[in-house]
């Protein structure tokens, strides 16, 4: 029988009367195909536990704040598992540990190593559905390591890649991949069908109905992803590979992304000292803290500049490391934490100027100050102010004419 991995997010499992919806469409689906559940915590559960940390002065992910938000996917998992009990599905649930999640890098940023579902493969061969708490995994020293905000779907991913599963479903309180998001611009497209590199500079972009991890390793491991709305019955959208020529959007811009979790980063050093871009980069890439719009100054400039986006959530764990390591080579650091990044998404941007010049003409016409911009082949993103963001995501999406018709 076919196996299917299913992940419900935190709003579609908010209370009781959702968790036993599910429990109810999984029994449905359970005659067709096999099914593993990978699930998030409940509602707000994982921005409660956050401020109760904060409250104990916890502003860095560590050992034991991983072990506490961890709990929230947990209790997720058990709850679930009740539910399918109650409509007669047999059921168990299992930490990230347990269902053979291994996990490296920092706390609040680790990245799933290897997935050995012996655990989940028994309870399938026994008739159970495996209920997954996502957004964990153990590291090799046995502690529980988080992965990040939207984790859940890297596990789901990651599972569907260990079983030899053909797709996975992302279950969330959307229709789907929208041409923006929705709740900014309630006259968004549904896409039907985007193509996985499409999705993944979506998702990097900060379109957060996946997480950017996730697309990066269904596209290594070539696991197709669908994502639906928890309620009713839609196609949504499928995230496909692009060696399917119908898949193929026509070239031009085909959604706005927008990022409200940015810092502009700018290191400066004076003559004399040595270049820290590498030092730099290097800290950032040990505690998985991805950047975004980098430049910097040339060879034969008296003043060392670099400059960069990060995310805001990533300074408040790095600042003081990062300040400390550039001050070493002599220079400092200037943060702007009022900042936010649109993008553009589509194909064949690079060859198309004139769609980065329309963006920055429609910005300076609503009086939106535009600064740092970059374009690739997929994705033309600007910062802009934080406060300008869903202003300048409305319309831009009316000025490439993305609404639904």
């Amino acid at each position: 029988m076919e196996t299917v991995v299913r992940k419900y997010g935190g709003t579609s499992l908010a209370g009781l009367d959702q968790v036993r919806s599910i429990a109810r469409s999984v029994a449905a689906a359970r005659r067709r195909v096999a099914v593993v559940l990978v699930v998030s915590a409940q509602g707000s559960t994982t921005d409660d536990l956050l401020g109760t940390a904060a409250a104990l002065n916890v502003r860095r992910p560590t050992r034991e704040s991983d072990q506490l938000l961890a709990t929230g996917e947990c209790a997720s998992a058990a709850l679930m598992s009740m539910a399918l009990h109650e409509v007669g599905v047999p059921a168990v649930s299992l930490t990230g540990a347990q269902a053979g999640v291994a996990v490296v890098g920092p706390h609040g940023e680790g990245r799933v190593a290897k997935v050995t579902p012996t655990r989940i493969r028994s309870s399938l061969d026994v008739g159970e559905v495996p209920v997954v708490a996502g957004f964990q995994g153990d590291n090799p020293d046995g502690d529980v390591t988080t992965l990040g905000r939207g984790g859940s779907d890297t596990t789901a991913v990651a599972l569907a890649a260990a079983l030899g599963a053909r797709r996975c479903e992302i279950y969330t309180d959307v229709d789907g991949v929208c041409s923006a998001d929705p709740r900014i611009v309630p006259t968004a497209s549904l896409l039907s069908e985007v193509d996985v590199d499409v999705m993944s500079e979506m998702a990097f972009a900060g379109a957060k109905v996946l997480h950017a991890r996730a697309v990066e390793l269904a596209t290594a491991e070539r696991v197709e992803v669908h994502v639906r709305n928890s309620v009713g019955d839609r196609p949504g959208t499928v995230v496909r590979h692009g060696d399917d020529p119908d898949v193929l959007e026509a070239f031009g811009v085909l959604a706005v992304a927008h990022d409200s979790d940015v810092t502009r980063v700018l290191v400066r050093s004076g003559p004399g000292h040595r270049d820290p871009a590498v030092d730099v980069l290097v800290l950032l890439g040990e505690h998985n803290a991805p950047v975004d719009l980098v430049a910097r100054s040339g060879p034969f400039e008296d003043e060392f500049r670099m400059g960069f986006t990060m995310r805001r959530s990533d300074l408040v764990r790095l600042a003081d490391e990062l300040r400390d390591l550039v001050a070493r080579n002599g220079g400092s650091v200037v943060y702007d934490e009022h900042v936010g990044k649109v993008s553009l998404i589509g194909t064949g941007m690079l060859s198309r100027p004139g769609h980065t010049a329309r963006m920055l003409s429609v910005l300076a016409d609503a009086g939106i100050a535009t600064s740092w911009v970059s374009t690739s082949q997929l994705r033309t993103s600007v910062t802009i102010p934080i406060d300008r963001v869903h202003t300048a995501v409305a319309l831009l999406h009316a000025e490439f004419e993305l609404d639904r018709g």
